[in-house]
């Protein structure tokens, strides 16, 4: 029996970091199915950095970054050259993760060639066009052409066949985030001399990038933590700063020069993975990062006012704060202050998976390929 090829397309360092332990695991046992890697180059740097970590060499590297790149400009860009990928390659399949415009840009390619899809993390919804902006849109989009949806949790297959996908069509696996975060936790990992440092203070870890809070809300979200780090001696936070100037710029301003906030360049993944690990708190944004904690164990603030992981909140392992400053001071605070709460929050089951999600994704493509 020939081996069938599956393409995975990816660009951006979440995308890498989730697909990583599926190429891993097909890579050594393929169960009759072939790796092609074809990376887009949606985030230059830091893209190369995981697959560099993980030790994936792309296939087809379309390096299609430029500097100060819109989002249609990107995507006419993708759109074309993905096209020529699959025109020349054929692949059996494509598997494209989360909700990236190159995932949906990829999965749009794959339908005009008539290739099928499948579309790995499916099904996280927070039901608001513009909150993410665009993934919500971006991962809508890629689930009405997918052909096979790798829900992370119950909660996103249900939201999937609420809008009307095939229930045959979709397999809870959990999220491969955790498959990858195992084989991180597993390797040693040098933080360097001054990421890690807590001076004897407990540790808080930031992260804020989101582009639908540029503006006031990303203002207002620097406050709150200036208002957090003022009245509490007794903590350390260090924030790795998204490259973007929308978010250099205020956090520079507010946050600049505070003798006990250190904002340091974005730190390669495995090393935010083992900072992760190490701190007492997280303040975040993010939407993968909050999988991470839950499963770390690290209580976890949302600076947002929607989440497509309803989970973690559910688990009482996250709480939902919004990007108004005083009530992210306040609930800090509260965290900070109540040690049946921390405990509480911290000991939670993780309801994301249990690190072997890739090799169900594997199961699951061979037996429909095969």
């Amino acid at each position: 029996m020939t081996n069938k090829t599956v393409m995975m397309i990816f660009g951006t360092r979440p995308e890498a970091i989730k697909l990583a332990p599926v190429v891993l695991d097909m890579q050594r046992d393929g169960r009759g199915l072939s790796p092609l890697v074809c990376v887009t180059g949606q985030h230059r740097q830091m893209l190369d950095q995981v697959n560099e970590w993980f030790g994936i060499t792309p296939d087809v590297d379309l390096n299609l970054m430029q500097a100060d790149q819109g989002l249609p400009e990107f995507a006419g860009r993708a759109l074309a050259s993905l096209t020529h990928v699959l025109k020349e390659r054929r692949p059996d399949a494509i598997l494209v993760q989360g909700d990236t415009t190159t995932a949906m840009i990829g999965t749009l390619a794959a339908f005009y060639q008539r290739v099928p899809v499948g579309h790995v993390e499916a099904g996280l919804r927070t039901r608001d066009l513009h909150n993410p902006f665009p993934e919500e849109m971006n991962r809508r989009v890629t689930s009405v052409i997918a052909s096979q949806h790798f829900a992370p949790t119950d909660q996103a297959a249900q939201a999937l066949i609420a809008e009307q996908v095939d229930a045959s069509r979709v397999f809870v696996v959990g999220n491969t985030v955790i498959d990858a975060l195992r084989i991180t936790l597993a390797r040693r990992v040098d933080l360097g001399p001054d990421c890690g440092r807590a001076n004897g203070r407990r540790l808080v870890l930031v992260t804020a990038h989101r582009r639908e809070s540029f503006g006031p809300a990303f203002e207002s979200i620097c406050q709150g933590i200036r208002k957090i780090a003022d009245r509490n001696q007794d903590l350390e936070f260090v924030y790795p700063v998204h490259l973007n100037p929308n978010v250099r710029e205020p956090v520079a301003r507010h946050l600049a020069g505070h003798p006990r906030i250190r904002l340091i360049e974005p730190l390669r993944y495995e090393q935010f993975v083992h900072l992760m690990s190490a701190c007492y708190l997280i303040l975040t944004d993010s939407g993968g990062i909050q999988e991470e904690a839950t499963a770390l164990g690290k209580p976890t603030l949302i600076m947002r006012n929607t989440t497509e992981r309803p989970e973690a909140v559910s688990a009482g392992a996250a709480m939902l704060v919004g990007t108004d400053a005083e009530r992210i001071a306040d609930a800090a605070e509260r965290l900070l202050n109540n040690c049946d709460m921390y405990r509480s929050m911290s000991h939670c089951a993780c309801p994301f998976g249990d690190g072997h999600s890739a090799g169900r994704i594997l199961d699951i493509l061979a037996e429909h390929l095969n």
